[in-house]
């Protein structure tokens, strides 16, 4: 027979304002208490929208519509467990939670860092599909699309589209590794029977034999020419500004990135889903093969395709990673989170800052957070 479990530990809503005033990030679930506290230390931008929620009870975020389906979040939040609230949590923590509140708004500084938007006055109604009601936010549109939440969001009415919308973030290297791996392959063959040449299709008498030797430096290529579509995408496509009276527009650019900045730590949509990610790689590789002979096109497409692999990789680790400091990764995490949470129209690189270097697009070093 298995032991018993030992018994929960247990705070008393004194005790846990006193953790609350010393820093700490603690919730509650009903009577059980969470410590996110090591959570908002690795995650900068979760340290902003979690700490406004500190000392308070975030069943109705979990639980209630339409988070009904939020299983995963409720999983995660086990791992943060501490403890049971002693008395009654309605009581006497609510009390201790106005205080720690009070504290906030008397405090320039965490009134200026945590300040929180009332979702009951926000300008969408939550329990229904998002994608077409953005487009009536006319003007307003850009300031709200920038304050982010915290809670999932759905963008359509129908459980099969709503579902290609979102993917699991391993479905990238599951499906596209292989291709890249089989194109490699594929081209280099191709290469080492010594009858690719460019110009051939413009003419004969110059046209220049490409031996195989050039099949890395093609693949290699073909990555580095991927971060600058990387970060041309994310610049003029993501973060254009859709005109304030264009509900065409305005829906479009939420569906493509809108929603991302409103909802940056829904996980089921923080990489690409493989049907839309499959019709815009398809138009990268029909276009290739029309400018280029087949096996070079073929080869810097393989390439490219490595490097989409690997910024959307990245791009979800800079969301939910925990990078060691002083690494590369701890420095694109702070240039994202800035990105997100301060300076929207700076920080296009996700995998790299170079072309931020490049055309003076570098987030500005001090923090300045708009959070909801």
């Amino acid at each position: 027979m298995a032991p018993a479990p030992p018994p929960a530990a247990s705070f008393s809503p004194s005790e846990v304002q006193r953790r609350l005033a010393a820093g700490a990030c603690w919730v509650r679930r009903g009577a059980r208490l969470y410590d996110l506290s090591s959570f908002v230390r690795h995650h900068p931008g979760g340290e902003q929208l979690l700490r406004a929620r500190a000392g308070q009870d975030i069943s109705a975020d979990l639980d209630g519509p339409p988070h009904r389906h939020s299983a995963n979040a409720r999983r995660w939040l086990e791992q943060y467990y501490v403890g049971e609230l002693r008395g009654d949590p309605q009581g006497s923590m609510e009390n201790e939670a106005v205080a720690f509140e009070e504290t906030q708004k008397t405090d320039p500084a965490m009134e200026a860092r945590f300040k929180v938007v009332d979702s009951d006055k926000d300008l969408v109604d939550w329990q229904k599909p998002l994608l077409w009601q953005v487009g009536h936010l006319g003007e307003k549109y850009d300031e709200w699309v920038h304050q982010p939440v915290t809670r999932p969001i759905r963008l359509f009415q129908s459980d099969l589209i709503e579902g290609l919308s979102k993917t699991v973030w391993y479905s990238v290297p599951v499906i596209w590794v292989p291709l890249v791996l089989y194109l490699s392959w594929s081209y280099y063959r191709t290469f080492a029977q010594g009858n690719v040449r460019l110009f051939a299709s413009f003419t004969t008498e110059h046209a220049v034999a490409v031996p195989k030797s050039m099949f890395p430096g093609l693949f290699m290529l073909g990555i580095f020419l991927w971060s600058l579509i990387e970060y041309c995408i994310h610049r003029f496509l993501f973060h254009m500004k859709p005109p304030s009276d264009s509900y065409y527009l305005i829906t479009l650019h939420f569906v493509m990135h809108g929603q991302h900045h409103k909802a940056p730590f829904d996980g089921s949509r923080l990489v690409f889903p493989p049907v839309p990610a499959s019709l815009a790689i398809g138009v990268f590789y029909v276009c290739l093969q029309l400018i280029l002979p087949e096996a070079v096109g073929g080869t810097l497409f393989a390439g490219g395709l490595l490097g989409y692999v690997l910024y959307d990789m990245t791009h979800y680790y800079l969301h939910f990673g925990s990078p060691p400091k002083g690494s590369y990764l701890y420095n694109m995490k702070a240039h994202h989170v800035k990105h997100h949470f301060a300076h929207q129209m700076s920080g296009f690189g996700i995998s790299t800052k170079l072309w931020d270097y490049c055309f003076h697009t570098l987030t500005p070093e001090k923090l300045h957070l708009k959070t909801q």
